[in-house]
């Protein structure tokens, strides 16, 4: 298409298209988000589509355009934010591989706010609930498989050493359990104990 076609097919294009489509941005944005506060907060059995609508401001039927069933948008929404986490951690350390006690840190947050806390409700619905369980282990899959990629560049782990890998998974599941232990209490003091002597077990595992 020339310049002179393209600039026609653009002026041709409504002039309230654009904003449709960036309301309908924002209201997805809102009901994810507000999704996921609500199961953090109140647990699957208390995250109703009628709650996450009521919380996010849009009307019950506004959510329904978005997400068909209830199963829809709580699996999008723990997604969505598990996707927004990766690329904030990723923004954290521009430059890829970096000092490991930092890199630690930052992994054992992704395990100890509202995400982790969202995820843990909807791991436990799922566990009951027949039609939820395959998206769930499906999600749950993919997003376990970033984060271990997100891992390896950040420690500059070089795994086809023998051992690397299992490495970086044990970390992981480190990190994971202290976000179970931190649902019942916040025990920052030994989290830092925990992540210094994780970091100095990763220097020489790792180097």
């Amino acid at each position: 298409m020339g310049a002179v076609s393209a600039v026609n097919a653009v002026a041709r294009v409504p002039g309230d298209r654009a904003p449709k489509q960036d309301r309908s941005r924002a209201t997805r944005q809102r009901l994810l988000e507000a999704a996921v506060a609500c199961l953090a907060e109140h647990g699957w059995a208390g995250s109703t589509v009628s709650v996450v609508a009521e919380r996010a401001g849009v009307s019950r039927g506004a959510a329904q355009h978005h997400f068909r069933t209830r199963e829809d948008l709580f699996t999008a929404a723990v997604e969505y934010v598990a996707e927004e986490r990766s690329t904030a951690l990723r923004a954290l350390f521009p430059e890829g591989a970096a000092d490991r006690r930092a890199v630690v840190a930052a992994l054992v947050d992704l395990y100890t706010g509202p995400l982790f806390r969202a995820a843990l409700h909807l791991w436990v619905a799922a566990s009951n609930e027949e039609q939820l369980r395959p998206r769930v282990t499906e999600l749950e899959a993919r997003v376990g498989r970033e984060t271990h990629r997100i891992a390896v560049d950040l420690l500059g782990a070089d795994e086809t050493s023998p051992g690397v890998r299992e490495t970086v998974q044990g970390l992981l599941d480190m990190s994971r359990g202290l976000g179970l232990a931190n649902l019942l209490t916040d025990d920052g003091g030994r989290r830092d104990r925990v992540v210094t002597q994780w970091a100095a077990l990763l220097d020489k595992a790792l180097d």
